[in-house]
């Protein structure tokens, strides 16, 4: 089975709208696609969870499946949006020095894709 995780970094929702509709369409197939949140997108969290937000279907179906791995512990952090990223259930990640680490996602034979 195709292994892929996306590492969203940029804070534009019509790029993200992407990574989320690729991730259930990969989910939808019986593949494995997982969203990891990095660098500005981090901030999109609470953009997304408001209901009134285009991408919150989206978003909600892909939390909801268990599609996002966590945003990054570091970018939260320096972007101040730590408590809003912990209330909507996503894991904060960061093995290498605050940030998650690509070559831990390599090493369990995923596909990198960034966006």
């Amino acid at each position: 089975m195709a292994k892929t995780v996306f590492f969203a970094f940029r804070d534009n929702p019509l790029c993200f709208i992407h990574v989320l509709l690729n991730a259930l369409d990969m989910a939808a197939r019986g593949q494995e696609g997982k969203i990891v949140l990095e660098g500005e997108a981090v901030t999109l969290v609470s953009v997304m969870a408001a209901p009134d937000h285009f991408l919150h279907q989206l978003y909600t179906k892909a939390k909801a499946q268990g599609l996002i791995l966590g945003a990054c512990k570091a970018c939260s952090a320096k972007l101040k949006v730590t408590e809003a990223v912990t209330k909507e259930n996503i894991p904060l990640i960061g093995e290498m020095a605050g940030h998650p680490a690509m070559a831990d996602f390599i090493d369990q034979g995923y596909t990198i894709l960034t966006f």
